[in-house]
């Protein structure tokens, strides 16, 4: 089938769980990938990829998101998809240039409604639908403003005919057509063998926004290296060890670390499990985060605290800890990939690979026949 697979572009966890799969999937089918912002920078270099737009949280100076920035940076993205503009015809045009036949979405919202409009079939592969389209199981503190987000995310997504779900803990599907399975795990995670080390590796997805004075000066108190991902800086200073990105030798720190400090994507709490190493979740202002972070604690694999208040002995105290939290590892570590290989594959075909068949027999219906001659053209 000819597959539109998108992509969001805020982060580079949509595009980690995207790379799990793409190479399985386009194996047996023709995929073309619709991503923007940093996930069109990890994938555009390994697969055919669209640039498009991308809607996403802007910071002030003290690295909390800005309500007003994100709301007047975002006005005009967000008018293009709600009310049909440019971005929006061009999607559309691309789709049908393209034959599309189904469309893939992780988290992103014009090949959802590219493919609502053109009446194609849809699949949601992500981790945020475990807020939208699974039962609510959100703290008492944070239960309104889930119930928020989840009104929100089904208003701009929809519903799909198929909805997949890959997350580090499990919850119950509220919708026909929802499967929740564990998080991805790249090849090179399941080749490579952990062992523990003595440094703290720390991993902020906007660094440039995120990395805060105070945030340097605790790690600069610990009597331990830190590895460093996700900032703007490069080089040692200290105790602290400042690194460019690179997929392949963040996973080797990774699997090599003591422990983990950083913002709560799933993808990365997945791989962090996976390798028996505790995390330290510090949040983003965003609801999928903190609820990923009260989720850490009450599995017993780390603990949280607030980026804007993080203080010397909240590290301590955590990495006091980590034995502890080591030993929750074993009971909650899944891989979900070859599941969900083995879901996607399932739910192309009852989508659409019964229409890809009968076309294909047509095709064939219309081809000369041995021994018959077509009519040449005057």
């Amino acid at each position: 089938m000819r597959i539109a697979y998108g992509v969001m572009g805020y982060g580079r966890g949509h595009a980690m769980r995207t790379m799990s799969v793409l190479p399985a999937l386009m194996q047996e089918h023709e995929v073309t990938v619709f991503a923007g912002g940093d996930a069109y920078d990890v994938l555009a270099p390994l697969f055919p990829t669209v640039r498009i737009p991308t809607i996403g949280y802007r910071y002030n100076l003290h690295g909390s998101h800005s309500l007003p920035r994100t709301f007047s940076e975002n006005l005009a993205p967000m008018t293009d998809l709600l009310f049909g503009g440019l971005g929006m015809e061009q999607m559309a045009r691309e789709f049908r240039e393209r034959g599309i036949e189904l469309a893939i979405s992780d988290s992103e919202a014009w090949t959802h409604r590219t493919a609502q409009k053109l009446k194609i079939p849809r699949i949601s592969f992500d981790h945020v639908g475990i807020i939208a389209y699974c039962k609510p199981h959100f703290p008492p503190d944070l239960w309104l403003t889930g119930m928020r987000d989840a009104v929100g995310y089904r208003s701009l997504m929809g519903i799909p005919e198929r909805i997949l779900i890959s997350s580090f803990y499990p919850a119950e599907g509220k919708y026909p057509g929802v499967k929740v399975i564990g998080p991805m795990l790249r090849d090179e995670a399941l080749r490579t063998k952990p062992t523990r080390g003595d440094y703290l590796l720390c991993y902020f997805n906007k660094g440039e926004h995120q990395f805060l004075p105070q945030v340097d000066r605790a790690l600069r108190l610990l009597d331990h290296p830190v590895v460093i991902y996700g900032t703007p800086y490069r080089g040692k200073v200290e105790n602290l060890d400042f690194r460019a990105p690179s997929n392949e030798w963040f996973l080797h720190d990774l699997a090599h670390c003591r422990a983990v400090l950083s913002t709560a994507g799933n993808v990365l709490i997945g791989e962090a499990i996976h390798f028996g190493k505790p995390i330290l979740a510090m949040p983003e202002d965003a609801f999928e985060q903190r609820l990923n972070a009260y989720m850490i604690e009450r599995m017993g694999v780390g603990m949280r605290a607030e980026m804007k208040r993080l203080t010397p002995s909240d590290v301590d105290r955590f990495m006091g800890n980590d034995e502890y939290y080591r030993s929750n590892m074993g009971e909650h570590a899944r891989d979900g990939r070859a599941e969900a290989i083995a879901t996607l594959h399932q739910y192309i075909e009852e989508l659409g690979g019964s229409r890809s068949k009968s076309r294909v027999k047509k095709r064939a219906a219309a081809r000369p026949r041995a021994g018959r001659v077509l009519q040449q053209p005057a």
